[in-house]
């Protein structure tokens, strides 16, 4: 039986224990370490059209990696692409989707598959296009965030609003709509009250389920970046 442990603090690891005979699936790029009685080995998921689907609709690698247990028990750490928290999801009588970018690993009895949502989510989220990532199966999927992860429940009498950008993964069961910003103005109102206000696109979750948040944006973060580069003229100026 595959056992996931996250070791850490801040910025954690995800410790995997395989027993003999187990497997586990893996972001491209994840492995830190792992006992040299395991095998790694690259593989397309859920046949060579989800592999494509996954590659080009949600921006995830088409080949995802197995860490297999063939003749003896082992360990692996594995950690994500970008600084952040790691959660453990139980998947079975609930299910969910996942922000591009969010999969970390799954026990072998997980799909993960390509999921259609509507235009006006496919125009304004940013999370997939017209297709998302969601959970099948039974098993244990580990995601990741940029920066610490909250669970945030969502019910009847507390419906939420989670800006895109912050957005790891929602019950699949959950309701959602997104639009520019939290205010009830016309679209033209929206507009300028997201280049006021900094917000972007904000989903607004409602029925009963889970949802996971995490403290930094990476968008943002990049633009951040961008911004904070010396310009061509400054360089100049300096030489």
């Amino acid at each position: 039986m595959v056992r996931f442990e996250v070791e850490g603090g801040v910025d954690p690891l995800l410790l995997v224990r395989l027993e003999k005979g187990d497997a586990v699936a893996t972001e491209s790029n994840a492995m830190v370490a792992m006992d040299r009685s395991l095998t790694l080995k690259g593989k397309t998921r859920g046949g060579f059209f989800g592999s494509i689907a996954r590659k080009f609709l949600n921006e995830e690698t088409f080949f995802q990696q197995w860490v297999e247990a063939e003749d003896e028990p082992g360990e692996v750490m594995l950690a994500p692409n970008l600084p952040g928290d790691v959660r453990i999801l139980d998947v079975g009588d609930r299910q969910y989707c996942l922000s591009d970018g969010a999969f970390l690993a799954s026990t072998s009895e997980v799909g993960i598959t390509t999921k259609a949502q509507g235009l006006g989510r496919a125009l304004f989220g940013g999370n997939g296009g017209f297709f998302i990532m969601a959970t099948e199966g039974r098993g244990r999927v580990a995601v990741s965030g940029f920066g610490s992860i909250r669970e945030i429940e969502v019910t009847e009498d507390r419906p939420i609003n989670v800006d895109n950008g912050h957005l790891v993964a929602w019950d699949a069961s959950l309701d959602y709509e997104l639009t520019l910003n939290t205010s009830r103005s016309g679209l033209l109102g929206k507009l300028v009250q997201s280049q006021i206000t900094g917000e972007g696109v904000v989903l607004k979750f409602q029925g009963t389920g889970k949802v996971l948040v995490c403290s930094r944006n990476k968008g943002s973060f990049l633009d951040w970046i961008l911004s904070s580069r010396p310009t061509e003229k400054a360089a100049q100026n300096n030489e």
